[in-house]
């Protein structure tokens, strides 16, 4: 008996196994939910908050969408890898190690979703500070309107809190700054913190003239971000359809030599070498797209 047929009656006998024990239910709803279980259990405390806030926002993955995901990973791995190598085991290892990636790709999204929330927290605490201090004249007052108006969330909602909290209890605004500052590395927020220090201990002449140009270089600094944000769904796009195609280039290979002979070269060792090297590199290739693409959200 051939592998390959082994391999096919395993899963059919996997199918009806599963079938049988938990006909009560949907089978794929069992499935589904033990994947969940096994997230929820390996995942890291500081992943779990950010994919917590994620689900928050309504853009965290089911666990449906996840095996999705998982079969679309492990389906496309097995084929090209199969069309590379006509060895089913081998198809079945990179598929598992295509499995593994998945949750890193999880991990990557969420940060993504959480960044781009913590980005646009940032903005909305930046601009309506500056347009409570125009009114109150009292960093303090600004940040106590800008909490009361209910714009903000959490985290952000409790650093300000808490930044209200070190200005009552040290008489000044110093460390609240420096600890929002450095919890919130942005350029919109160094630069208003610095301004407030100046109009507080310098006593800043044309204050409102100063506040106006702060809030133009945070509209312009926003405007850019966004405008980045489209360019990298676009690349992003572009990128992962060039790198599927890189793939594929195997069968390009076959054609131009014909399968008997692309057959013959796989029994040397350094060819077969080299096409796992091929498989390697492209998947460093994506990864590394992948990291590019949802990392540094809102830099600037």
């Amino acid at each position: 008996m051939y592998l390959e047929e082994l391999f096919i009656i395993s899963v059919f006998v996997i199918a009806i196994y599963l079938y049988r024990n938990y006909r009560g239910e949907n089978v794929g709803k069992y499935v589904t939910n033990q994947i969940q279980d096994m997230y929820d259990r390996f995942a890291p405390y500081s992943f779990k908050v950010v994919r917590e806030k994620t689900k928050e926002l309504g853009q965290e993955y089911t666990a449906r969408q996840y095996t999705i995901q998982v079969v679309l990973i492990a389906g496309f791995a097995g084929i090209v890898t199969y069309l590379y190598f006509y060895n089913l085991i081998i198809s079945i290892i990179y598929m598992i190690i295509a499995i593994m990636f998945v949750p890193y790709l999880a991990y990557l999204r969420c940060n993504k979703v959480y960044s781009e929330f913590i980005f646009e927290q940032i903005q909305v605490y930046t601009s309506n500070t500056i347009m409570e201090f125009a009114t109150t004249q009292s960093f303090v007052k600004a940040l106590e309107g800008v909490r009361s108006s209910g714009v903000l969330e959490d985290p952000v909602l409790s650093d300000v809190n808490h930044m209200i909290d070190l200005a009552y209890k040290n008489g000044t605004i110093d460390e609240s700054l420096e600890y929002m500052s450095k919890l919130y590395p942005f350029y919109i927020v160094k630069n208003m913190h610095q301004l407030f220090l100046q109009i507080t201990k310098e006593g800043a002449q044309n204050t409102a003239d100063s506040l106006d140009n702060m809030q133009t270089d945070i509209d312009m600094l926003i405007e850019s971000v966004y405008r980045d944000r489209i360019e990298r769904q676009n690349f992003h796009k572009n990128f992962l359809q060039f790198g599927i195609m890189l793939y594929l280039m195997v069968m390009l290979v076959q054609y131009l030599l014909g399968r008997e002979t692309y057959l013959l070269l796989l029994d040397r060792f350094f060819i077969q070498l080299l096409l796992h090297a091929v498989i390697i590199i492209n998947t460093y290739f994506l990864i590394k797209g992948e990291k590019y693409y949802n990392e540094n959200v809102g830099a600037e």
